[in-house]
């Protein structure tokens, strides 16, 4: 059975689109370029995911999400935008999005990042936490893009560091394979896409944004963390800020 999937994009040529690019792997259930329509049918049809753009008429689609947010709606967000904007993309994460794909993508990047929030956490809504929000702030900062696998990783391995600190004396026995299993992957695979997400912050230069996040001057030029050094240097952050009351 076919994952439901409804699409709000700025237009109907972008609908089309989308419809003929997911139609072999998901049911798209309804489809639509003004955002108020699109809540009213999503409280109706109970999709499994929303693809959304930023940009569509009369409620956009920062206001969509906050919207699922406030009615707790049982759909799982995905953004498809032309807008690259790092504060949007901030908001649009912090406001619940899994993933923020900018246009163009690639059509098998588009379907593998619909099927990880379909299968994310199955039966609910993911709404995101203060400590999410928190995570997700400092990721975008320093240059971590949202729509990589490695950032839901990363983001899963802090929460566990901030919840149990211990845990990053076992990253590869314990934090890699538990952070596999929620999300259906290898232990390897999330080593890999967590390495990946770090080389590509750090491949932009901008380590004296780095050092601000982290208030230290950690790192220099192209010198570049370890997974669970970057882990535990979050993870930290959030501990010292009296993010542990936050974990859930």
């Amino acid at each position: 059975m076919k994952r439901t999937v409804y699409v709000l994009q700025e237009n109907a040529e972008s609908l089309d689109l989308i419809r003929g690019l997911i139609a072999d792997d998901f049911e798209v259930v309804g489809a639509s370029c003004r955002g108020d329509v699109a809540l009213k049918e999503i409280a109706n049809l109970k999709p499994d995911v929303l693809l959304t753009e930023l940009i569509c008429a009369n409620v956009d689609g920062l206001a969509v999400l906050e919207e699922i947010k406030a009615q707790n709606l049982s759909v799982k967000p995905v953004v498809l935008s032309y807008i690259t904007n790092r504060s949007a993309i901030g908001k649009a994460v912090g406001l619940g999005a899994l993933y923020y794909l900018t246009k163009p993508t690639e059509k098998s990047v588009l379907v593998s990042r619909l099927k990880d929030a379909a299968q994310a956490e199955d039966g609910s809504a993911i709404r995101p936490t203060a400590l999410d929000e928190k995570i997700s702030k400092i990721f975008i900062s320093v240059g971590i893009p949202p729509h990589i696998k490695g950032y839901a990783y990363l983001r899963e391995g802090v929460k566990m560091a901030v919840k149990t600190p211990e845990i990053i004396n076992s990253i590869t026995k314990k934090l890699y394979p538990d952070i596999g299993e929620k999300y259906s992957t290898t232990a390897s695979k999330v080593e890999r896409a967590m390495r990946h997400a770090i080389e590509v912050a750090w491949n932009r230069g901008r380590t004296d944004s780095i050092n601000t996040v982290f208030g230290v001057r950690a790192y220099v030029g192209s010198e570049k963390p370890t997974n669970g050094e970057f882990i535990a240097l979050v993870a930290d952050k959030m501990i010292l800020e009296g993010a542990q009351s936050l974990v859930q």
